[in-house]
Protein backbone atom coordinates (compact mmCIF):
# COMPACT_ATOMS: atom_id res chain seq x y z
CA UNK A 1 0.00 0.00 0.00
CA UNK A 2 1.12 3.20 -1.10
CA UNK A 3 0.31 6.42 0.07
CA UNK A 4 -3.29 7.80 1.36
CA UNK A 5 -4.96 10.88 1.41
CA UNK A 6 -7.75 10.37 4.49
CA UNK A 7 -9.99 12.67 5.85
CA UNK A 8 -10.67 12.61 9.64
CA UNK A 9 -14.68 14.48 10.70
CA UNK A 10 -14.09 16.12 14.28
CA UNK A 11 -15.09 19.31 15.98
CA UNK A 12 -12.29 20.67 16.50
CA UNK A 13 -8.76 20.73 13.77
CA UNK A 14 -6.50 18.19 14.69
CA UNK A 15 -3.03 18.63 13.09
CA UNK A 16 -1.57 15.91 15.82
CA UNK A 17 -3.88 13.22 16.75
CA UNK A 18 -3.06 11.05 19.85
CA UNK A 19 -4.36 7.67 20.46
CA UNK A 20 -4.62 8.92 24.49
CA UNK A 21 -7.07 11.35 23.48
CA UNK A 22 -9.37 8.16 21.27
CA UNK A 23 -12.58 6.86 22.55
CA UNK A 24 -12.50 3.27 22.98
CA UNK A 25 -16.02 2.39 22.52
CA UNK A 26 -15.92 2.25 18.67
CA UNK A 27 -16.13 -0.05 15.87
CA UNK A 28 -12.40 -1.47 15.98
CA UNK A 29 -11.35 -0.24 19.21
CA UNK A 30 -9.34 2.42 20.44
CA UNK A 31 -7.57 4.21 17.08
CA UNK A 32 -7.81 6.85 15.52
CA UNK A 33 -11.04 7.10 12.61
CA UNK A 34 -10.89 8.38 8.83
CA UNK A 35 -12.50 7.90 5.62
CA UNK A 36 -11.01 8.36 1.98
CA UNK A 37 -14.23 10.83 1.27
CA UNK A 38 -13.88 14.12 2.44
CA UNK A 39 -17.85 14.89 2.47
CA UNK A 40 -18.50 12.32 4.90
CA UNK A 41 -15.75 13.65 6.86
CA UNK A 42 -18.09 16.77 6.60
CA UNK A 43 -20.67 14.54 7.90
CA UNK A 44 -19.06 13.27 10.46
CA UNK A 45 -18.08 16.34 12.11
CA UNK A 46 -21.21 18.25 12.60
CA UNK A 47 -24.14 17.40 15.09
CA UNK A 48 -27.27 18.87 15.60
CA UNK A 49 -26.05 21.71 17.23
CA UNK A 50 -22.71 22.72 16.06
CA UNK A 51 -20.27 22.51 12.94
CA UNK A 52 -16.75 21.29 12.72
CA UNK A 53 -13.78 20.56 10.26
CA UNK A 54 -12.40 17.44 7.68
CA UNK A 55 -8.85 17.33 8.47
CA UNK A 56 -6.83 16.03 5.58
CA UNK A 57 -3.81 13.77 6.36
CA UNK A 58 -1.16 12.50 4.22
CA UNK A 59 -0.28 9.14 5.12
CA UNK A 60 2.55 6.83 4.51
CA UNK A 61 1.35 3.55 4.64
CA UNK A 62 4.26 1.92 2.77
CA UNK A 63 5.69 0.29 5.79
CA UNK A 64 2.91 -0.25 8.31
CA UNK A 65 0.99 -3.90 8.73
CA UNK A 66 -1.95 -2.94 7.11
CA UNK A 67 -5.36 -5.42 7.72
CA UNK A 68 -8.20 -5.03 5.06
CA UNK A 69 -10.83 -6.98 7.05
CA UNK A 70 -12.07 -7.66 2.94
CA UNK A 71 -9.39 -9.69 2.54
CA UNK A 72 -10.25 -12.28 5.48
CA UNK A 73 -12.32 -15.30 5.37
CA UNK A 74 -16.11 -14.73 6.50
CA UNK A 75 -15.61 -10.78 6.08
CA UNK A 76 -18.96 -10.10 7.57
CA UNK A 77 -19.00 -12.00 10.30
CA UNK A 78 -15.80 -10.89 11.63
CA UNK A 79 -16.42 -7.42 11.16
CA UNK A 80 -19.64 -8.27 13.62
CA UNK A 81 -18.33 -10.08 15.69
CA UNK A 82 -15.56 -6.57 16.15
CA UNK A 83 -18.30 -4.66 16.48
CA UNK A 84 -20.28 -6.70 19.45
CA UNK A 85 -16.75 -7.03 21.18
CA UNK A 86 -15.96 -2.75 20.94
CA UNK A 87 -19.44 -1.58 20.79
CA UNK A 88 -22.11 -1.57 23.46
CA UNK A 89 -24.69 -3.13 22.10
CA UNK A 90 -27.66 -3.82 23.77
CA UNK A 91 -29.14 -6.83 24.05
CA UNK A 92 -32.62 -7.76 25.20
CA UNK A 93 -33.19 -11.17 24.66
CA UNK A 94 -31.02 -14.52 25.28
CA UNK A 95 -30.89 -15.60 21.80
CA UNK A 96 -29.04 -12.26 20.73
CA UNK A 97 -27.10 -13.13 24.20
CA UNK A 98 -26.17 -16.76 22.95
CA UNK A 99 -25.89 -15.24 19.08
CA UNK A 100 -22.73 -12.49 20.70
CA UNK A 101 -21.58 -15.43 22.99
CA UNK A 102 -21.31 -17.62 19.37
CA UNK A 103 -19.94 -15.16 16.95
CA UNK A 104 -16.47 -14.52 19.87
CA UNK A 105 -16.29 -18.25 20.07
CA UNK A 106 -16.00 -18.48 16.02
CA UNK A 107 -15.23 -15.41 14.24
CA UNK A 108 -12.67 -13.13 16.99
CA UNK A 109 -10.16 -11.86 14.84
CA UNK A 110 -7.24 -10.45 16.81
CA UNK A 111 -6.13 -7.02 15.29
CA UNK A 112 -3.49 -5.95 17.85
CA UNK A 113 -0.37 -6.68 15.66
CA UNK A 114 -1.51 -4.25 12.95
CA UNK A 115 -0.83 -0.98 12.70
CA UNK A 116 -3.80 0.32 9.83
CA UNK A 117 -7.09 -1.65 9.72
CA UNK A 118 -9.71 -1.30 7.08
CA UNK A 119 -13.12 -2.31 7.37
CA UNK A 120 -17.02 -1.49 7.06
CA UNK A 121 -18.05 1.88 9.17
CA UNK A 122 -21.61 1.35 11.14
CA UNK A 123 -22.86 4.81 12.34
CA UNK A 124 -24.76 4.19 15.73
CA UNK A 125 -28.01 4.40 14.31
CA UNK A 126 -27.26 1.08 12.15
CA UNK A 127 -27.03 -1.06 15.29
CA UNK A 128 -30.35 -1.60 15.11
CA UNK A 129 -29.46 -3.73 11.98
CA UNK A 130 -27.20 -5.56 13.75
CA UNK A 131 -29.42 -6.45 16.79
CA UNK A 132 -32.10 -7.85 14.21
CA UNK A 133 -29.47 -10.38 12.97
CA UNK A 134 -28.33 -11.32 16.47
CA UNK A 135 -32.41 -11.38 17.45
CA UNK A 136 -33.31 -13.83 14.03
CA UNK A 137 -35.29 -11.19 12.56
CA UNK A 138 -33.35 -10.77 9.24
CA UNK A 139 -31.00 -13.58 7.65
CA UNK A 140 -27.50 -12.94 6.91
CA UNK A 141 -27.75 -11.50 3.21
CA UNK A 142 -30.34 -8.94 4.41
CA UNK A 143 -27.86 -8.12 7.02
CA UNK A 144 -25.21 -7.50 4.68
CA UNK A 145 -27.32 -5.25 2.28
CA UNK A 146 -28.59 -3.38 5.19
CA UNK A 147 -25.05 -2.78 6.35
CA UNK A 148 -24.50 -0.87 2.80
CA UNK A 149 -27.52 1.42 2.81
CA UNK A 150 -26.31 4.95 4.27
CA UNK A 151 -23.27 4.23 1.65
CA UNK A 152 -20.82 5.11 4.70
CA UNK A 153 -17.71 3.23 2.86
CA UNK A 154 -14.71 1.81 4.61
CA UNK A 155 -12.90 3.37 7.50
CA UNK A 156 -9.34 3.20 8.01
CA UNK A 157 -8.49 2.98 11.48
CA UNK A 158 -4.83 3.97 12.52
CA UNK A 159 -4.64 1.84 15.59
CA UNK A 160 -0.27 2.33 16.58
CA UNK A 161 1.74 4.92 17.53
CA UNK A 162 3.85 3.91 14.75
CA UNK A 163 0.71 4.48 12.17
CA UNK A 164 0.06 7.80 13.68
CA UNK A 165 4.00 8.62 13.25
CA UNK A 166 3.23 8.42 9.07
CA UNK A 167 0.38 10.75 9.63
CA UNK A 168 1.25 14.21 7.72
CA UNK A 169 -1.61 17.11 8.82
CA UNK A 170 -1.97 19.00 5.47
CA UNK A 171 -5.32 21.20 6.29
CA UNK A 172 -8.44 21.46 7.68
CA UNK A 173 -12.08 22.54 5.88
CA UNK A 174 -14.56 24.18 7.82
CA UNK A 175 -18.12 21.91 7.46
CA UNK A 176 -21.02 24.26 8.43
CA UNK A 177 -23.45 22.58 10.57
CA UNK A 178 -26.18 24.06 8.54
CA UNK A 179 -25.08 22.20 5.40
CA UNK A 180 -23.60 18.70 6.93
CA UNK A 181 -26.31 17.87 9.74
CA UNK A 182 -29.17 17.58 7.24
CA UNK A 183 -27.16 15.78 5.04
CA UNK A 184 -25.84 13.29 7.75
CA UNK A 185 -30.01 13.07 9.41
CA UNK A 186 -30.82 12.74 6.01
CA UNK A 187 -28.80 9.38 5.05
CA UNK A 188 -29.81 8.11 8.21
CA UNK A 189 -33.38 8.40 7.80
CA UNK A 190 -32.85 6.65 4.11
CA UNK A 191 -31.24 3.77 5.69
CA UNK A 192 -34.02 3.39 7.92
CA UNK A 193 -36.62 3.23 5.36
CA UNK A 194 -34.90 1.22 3.16
CA UNK A 195 -34.40 -1.18 5.89
CA UNK A 196 -38.19 -0.77 6.58
CA UNK A 197 -38.50 -2.03 3.01
CA UNK A 198 -36.13 -4.68 3.17
CA UNK A 199 -38.33 -6.45 6.20
CA UNK A 200 -41.32 -6.36 3.85
CA UNK A 201 -39.62 -8.53 1.73
CA UNK A 202 -39.19 -12.72 2.42
CA UNK A 203 -35.88 -13.75 2.39
CA UNK A 204 -36.98 -17.68 1.73
CA UNK A 205 -33.41 -19.95 1.89
CA UNK A 206 -31.69 -17.17 3.60
CA UNK A 207 -29.66 -18.12 6.73
CA UNK A 208 -30.36 -17.06 9.97
CA UNK A 209 -28.14 -17.05 13.37
CA UNK A 210 -30.02 -19.59 14.50
CA UNK A 211 -29.34 -22.11 11.63
CA UNK A 212 -25.82 -21.09 12.08
CA UNK A 213 -25.79 -22.21 16.07
CA UNK A 214 -27.70 -25.19 15.99
CA UNK A 215 -25.70 -26.33 12.93
CA UNK A 216 -28.23 -26.56 9.90
CA UNK A 217 -26.03 -24.63 8.20
CA UNK A 218 -22.31 -25.21 7.77
CA UNK A 219 -19.68 -22.47 7.78
CA UNK A 220 -18.28 -23.10 4.84
CA UNK A 221 -21.84 -22.88 3.32
CA UNK A 222 -21.63 -20.03 -0.13
CA UNK A 223 -24.70 -18.31 1.48
CA UNK A 224 -22.23 -16.67 4.22
CA UNK A 225 -19.03 -16.64 2.68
Amino acid sequence: MKKLTLYHGSPIVVEKPSLDKCRSGTDYGTGFYCTEHEELAKEWACTAVRGGFANRYRLDARNLSVLNLADVDHAMLRWLCLLVQNRSVRLSTPNMRRGKDWLIEHFSLDISAHDLVIGYRADDSYFGFVRAFLNNVITFEQLSIAMRLGKLGEQYVLKTQRAIDALEFEGAEAAERATYYPLRKARDEAAATAFNELLEKEDRGGVLLRDLLEGRVGLDDARIR
